[in-house]
């Protein structure tokens, strides 16, 4: 079933039931696609399904687990490349993008889990922000990117959507 924001859920309840729409949606854009398909840059700046996945998962472990102190696995961050996130390498596999996005989500809600929203973290750039901030901003985050996910995936196949219809939700559950 599509998960659905708590009416009357708690402030952090709320917030990573937002967060985790937004994240099915983004493995939901893959679903019956070939690895060409998934690795197709399908914009003049190179955007592809699986460079996006890949963005999101390094995205992710440096917001919640860098901010809060927690160790990463290496990050493909790169002065030289700043890019380097948002392309898979050929030696990447499809499912090693999807599996580091999984690790990512769950490093992420172990970090939620353990704090509150005024708990405060120091982002990359330095500045202190708190759990909520982090929230939001990986909310707000995680929806542009399904969004370009959904132009990428209708110009690949013609597939269209924001949320899996809930009867196709419940046979993939």
């Amino acid at each position: 079933m599509t998960r659905k924001v708590p009416a009357t859920g708690g402030e952090k309840e709320s917030l990573q039931a937002s967060l985790d729409r937004h994240r099915d949606v983004v493995l939901w854009k893959l679903r019956g696609l070939s690895d060409e398909q998934l690795r197709k840059p399908m914009t003049p700046s190179g955007t592809s399904l699986l460079g996006l996945v890949k963005h999101l998962a390094a995205t992710e472990y440096g917001w919640f687990s860098e901010t809060f102190g927690r160790e990463t696995e290496p990050l493909p961050f790169s002065d030289d490349d700043p890019e380097a996130d948002l392309r898979p390498a050929p030696d990447e596999t499809t499912d090693g993008i999807v599996a580091f996005y999984g690790r990512a989500r769950a490093a992420s809600d172990s970090v939620i889990a353990d704090h509150e929203p005024d708990s405060l973290g120091t982002a990359w750039y330095g500045d202190r922000v708190s759990l909520r901030y982090t929230l939001i901003h990986m909310i707000e985050e995680t929806a542009r990117h399904a969004g370009h996910m959904d132009v990428v995936r209708e110009l690949l196949d013609g597939s269209v959507g924001d949320h899996p219809a809930a009867t196709e939700a419940d046979a993939t559950a």
